[in-house]
Order: structure tokens, then sequence, then C-alpha cells
């Protein structure tokens, strides 16, 4: 059987499995709508929330950071793993304790004030739109390599599959197609791995390989990578750092209580029984989230060295890097490199002539290198390879099976369309719950607002569609941002909201406010980009060295603080919270008993 036919039935029987799923579990009340009746087990939510969480950043981008990044791509690792923690330990147990369906509704109702259910309404929104942005966009480059359509038609196709699975079964129908979703991802990323690991080390265990022999040789898998990438004028790949260790702390933080903030993961502790039920599940999605993430810098590593052992003969066989029969003919280059350049992330420009692809980093410091490059005739790097193709390459580059690839394919879109998912609940309940129900019209009929979820969900779906079609110009950066809104904006509310009972809702506000503004106005007057696609003016701030090196994905940690020094400022000057207020706070810190999720206002 062909490859493409492979593709079309692996994809088609999971896009199958997913509507059947949620035509099974299909919601008939909001409790069930919203909060998927409070009656999920902690190892599927667990399992739920890894998928949720598990975006197509996860799947498709994060080994490629990794990739090109080298060690300095463990801030994603941390950053992302640590905010679990963050959420376990300190969120989710009171969150679900206080018995609400939404994250607004828990600000509103703490903060006692509507006002400040609104201002987290519209925090929530920005995020949650911001972030998927990147989701569609993942959805668009799966569909465009691996079903041969334009990105456009991929992102109308998934549009259509969240519709069928996320309108119809709302929290209910999304939890459980999340868990065939995570079992089709968590798959088609370790079974891959598992085959390179063997070509490269013998080792079937990808995490154990990374730190084993390279075969062949008497040399480590990661001391050969380090041994070609800085032979060709990369730094080094297990000590490289993003810029300064400052940005990098800030970075790992800034994801780290982006990820503990980001509304559509804590919607998921809303699902189970019990405050005990939410710590679990908590710790059951660290277990799922922790078989993808301790394979990824295996991935990352093999695949990198994969990619120059194509390109380059001499890193396989050893010798020159540089001489002139080390280099890939272009005419006799793969099939799978032919494939991806259909979809313009790999691209090759013969600078020089010889009509071989030259793979090496142009803009070294590295003399050595530079001056071999010279030597050999050189003209410039002649390859251009998108790091978001690293994972879904990977398999095609080291050449495994046909229903190997498919799978990846159908793992690549289960990835971006479970978090698409989330992101949807999230916006629909906020929305319909928050906005309708809570301030526009109290007596809403349970019937009429679930009605209006549904159409909330519709028109969301319609607009995440219409952002992955026309994505702003800072696309690229948008799952970054996403958390540092979430940082900068929510969790310190969300915090103050649990930990301070002498937070007031002026302080509440001004903080969410601020943090919000100051990492926007950061962000856009950096790259000096508005959301106008294509429409770019001079930023107000110049250079990557702008505030302490610290650059516009990691901005959302001092965000967070700013948020936490207006609110105390205005807290200070303004009258405190009611005492039964106070009293709640008390009570909602107290480790025993829940209340019934039924989303009361």
């Amino acid at each position: 059987m062909d490859l493409q036919t492979t593709i079309y039935i692996f994809v088609g029987l999971s896009f199958a499995l997913y509507i059947g799923i949620a035509v099974w579990a299909r919601a008939g009340s909001t409790s069930e709508f919203y909060a998927a009746g409070g009656s999920v087990h902690p190892i599927t939510n667990g399992m739920a929330t890894a998928a949720d969480w598990m975006s197509a950043a996860s799947f498709i981008s994060m080994a490629g950071l990794i990739a090109n990044m080298g060690y300095g791509g463990g801030l994603f690792l941390m950053g992302w793993t640590g905010g679990y923690v963050l959420l376990a330990m300190l969120l989710a147990p009171y969150l679900r304790k206080f018995g609400k369906f939404t994250v607004p509704q828990f600000i509103g109702d703490r903060f006692y004030s509507k006002s400040a259910s609104t201002v987290a309404v519209i925090c929530l929104l920005v995020a949650s739109l911001t972030y998927i942005i990147g989701q569609m966009t993942g959805v668009g480059i799966a569909f465009s390599r691996f079903l041969g359509v334009s990105s456009d038609t991929g992102i109308y196709v998934g549009m259509a599959i969240v519709f069928a699975y996320a309108v119809f079964g709302g929290m209910k129908g999304i939890t459980y197609t999340q868990v065939a979703q995570y079992i089709v991802l968590i798959l088609a990323y370790t079974v891959p791995a598992v085959f390179i690991s063997l070509q490269l080390t013998g080792n079937p265990i990808p995490q154990l390989g990374l730190g084993g022999g390279y075969v062949g040789t008497d040399m480590s898998l990661l001391a050969k990578l380090d041994s070609v990438v800085t032979d060709l004028g990369f730094g080094k790949y297990t000590t490289q750092l993003p810029g300064s260790s400052l940005n990098m702390f800030m970075y790992t933080m800034s994801l780290m209580i982006g990820t503990a903030g980001l509304p559509h993961v804590i919607m998921r502790f809303f699902t189970v029984p019990s405050v005990k039920d939410a710590r679990s599940s908590a710790g059951w999605a660290l277990i799922f989230i922790a078989i993808l993430y301790t394979t990824a810098p295996a991935v990352a590593a093999m695949a990198k060295l994969n990619l120059h052992a194509t390109v380059n003969t001499a890193v396989k066989a050893g010798g020159d890097l540089y001489a002139p029969e080390a280099s890939l003919v272009n005419e006799q280059r793969p099939d799978w490199m032919k494939r991806w350049e259909k979809t313009g992330l790999l691209k090759w420009t013969d600078k020089n002539g010889d009509g071989r692809i030259q793979y090496y980093n142009d803009k070294t410091k590295n003399e050595a290198a530079k001056g071999k490059a010279e030597a050999a005739g050189w003209k410039g790097n002649e390859l251009d390879v998108n790091a978001d193709i690293i994972v879904m390459a990977n398999p095609e580059i080291a050449l495994l099976p046909n229903w190997v690839i498919a799978l990846v394919a159908a793992g690549g879109l289960a990835a971006a369309l479970s978090t698409a998912a989330g992101l949807l609940m999230a916006i629909s309940s906020a929305v319909s719950h928050d906005l309708v129900k809570g301030v526009f019209n109290p007596n809403i009929s349970e019937k009429n607002e679930l009605l209006a979820g549904k159409v909330s969900m519709a028109v969301a779906i319609v607009v995440a569609g219409y952002l992955g079609l026309n994505p702003p110009g800072f696309a690229a950066g948008t799952v970054a941002l996403a958390f540092g809104i979430a940082a900068s904006s929510l969790f310190p509310a969300i915090m103050m909201g649990i930990f301070s009972k002498k937070m007031n809702k002026e302080g509440a506000m001004a903080g969410m406010l601020a943090g919000l503004f100051f990492t926007l106005f950061y962000v856009f007057a950096h790259k000096g980009i508005f959301f106008i696609k294509g429409t770019e003016y001079l930023g107000l701030i110049g250079g990557a060295n702008s505030f302490f090196g610290i650059t516009p994905e990691a901005i959302g940690a001092v965000g967070a603080m700013v948020n936490f020094a207006v609110a105390f400022l205005v807290d200070k000057v303004t009258k405190e919270p009611p005492e039964h207020i106070q009293a709640m706070v008390e009570a909602v810190r107290i480790p025993r008993g829940s209340k019934t999720v039924t989303g009361a206002h």
C-alpha cells in the first residue's frame, strides 16, 4: 500500500473515532457541557488533561525548538512541566473545592464583583485566542503535507471536525475524545522514537539511547552530535544557551506560571468529583505528559543528527565534512525532501552553483569552521529547514515504514485538535456562562444557557478558523505570547484569590489590567507588529537587549510581578473585602470536602 493511501486510512479512522465518541458522550445539561457532570475518573481526566495540554506546540514544535537550541531548549521542558507542579500544589485542589465551572466565575465570586469577572473574561479571551492561532496553523501544516491539500483547506476540515465533537458534546464529549487523542498522539510520538533510537544507538528506549553510544563508533550519541555541529559552525549542542542566563530564567518562569494560569487547563480540574481527585488527576497528567516530554530531547538530538547525515555523507562515514563529495547532490535528494519542499517549510538555494546542498552555519564566529567553508568554495548555507518539520519529518528522514509515517500524521492532528477543543471550551464557557448568565441575563434558563454555550462555541470556531487562515504577523511567537498573557494576568489573580484573604476587588482588577497591558505593550513595542497581517512599523523598543536582555517571549514573568505589585499597592489604599468573603477564602483553604460542581452564582 502506498504512503498516501496509508495516511488517508490512519487519519480517517482517527477522525471517525473522535466523532463516534462525541455522539456517544453528547452533553444533555449545562453541568455536562461545562464540567462533564463533575464525574470524570482521575486517571481519565489525567489522560484528557495531557492531551489538552500537549498541543501542536508540544507535538510538532517542541522537539524542533530543542534541536535548534540544544541544551537551552530544556527551558520548555522545565517551564511546562514545572507549571503542572504549581497547578497541582497551589491551584487545582482549591479551585475544585470552590465548585465553579470557570476561572472568571471564581474570580468574580472571590472578588465579589461582576466587573472583576468581566476583566478575567477579557484576559481569558486574549490568551485563548492568541494560543489557538498556533493550533489552527499546526492543523494547516499537518494537512498540507500529509493529505496533499492546501493549508487553508486543512484548517476548514479541522474546524469541521472540532465542531462535530465540541459543539454537541461540550466538556463531556471533549473529555472522552481527548482520551482517544492522547492515545493516538503518544503512540505517534514514541513509536518512531523507538525505531530511530534502535537505528542510531541499538537501544529501544529513546531516553536511554540519548545517553548511549552512537552505532559503529566508540563515541556517545551526544558527543558525535557535538562534533558534527561544532565542525559545521553551530554552537555546541550540549551547552548552548538562548541569550543570557537571566532571559532563560525569566522565560522558564513565564512558561511555568503561564501553564498554571491557562484557563483551558484549569477547567479540566472542575470535571472530577472531589478535591482528592483533583490532586490525583494532576499527578496522572504529569505521568502521561512525562512520557512525551522525556522522549522529546532524544527525538530532537536524533533528528538533528539524522538530518545532517542525510545532507552530508561524511557524518556517518567519517572524514572531512567539507569535502566536495560529502555534500548531497540536489538531484539525488531523498523523496521526503521533495515532499516537504512543496509545503515551503524546506528550501534549497544553490549559492555556489555546484548542484550540491551545503548545510552549515554561515554566520558562525568559529574561525576554523569559516575557513574550511571558504576553502571548500561554499558561498553560504543553502538549506533552510523550518523547526516545525523536525518531528513530522523524522520518520521519513529515518526511512521508517509507511504506517509509522501515517501514525505521526494522525498524532500531529490529534495534538492540535485536542488543544483547540479545550481552548474553544474555555472561550465558550467564558462567553455563555460568565457574560451571558453572569452579567447580562442571570435568570436565563438552563436550556437557553446550554444553547448559548453551543452558539458561542460555534462562533469561537469560526473566529479561530479565521485567525488560522489570516494569522497575525507575529504568529510564530503566539504560543509563548499566550503563556505570557496568562502568566501576567490570570495567574496572580488566582493566587491572590486563594492565598490572600485581604486582597480586594479593586486590587485584583487593577493588577490584571496592569499585567495584561504591560505584557502586550512590551511585545508589540519590541516586535513592532500590528494585528493586521503584513503591516509593520518601527518598534518603540529596539534590539534584543532592551530590558535587561529579556525577550518578548519571556516578559510574562515580569508582567506577573507588575500585576502583584499594582494589586497590593491599590489594595493598601482601598477598602478591604467584606468579612464573609474573608471567611470564604479561609474555608476554601481547609483541605476537607468540596462543593458539588453546580456552577451556581
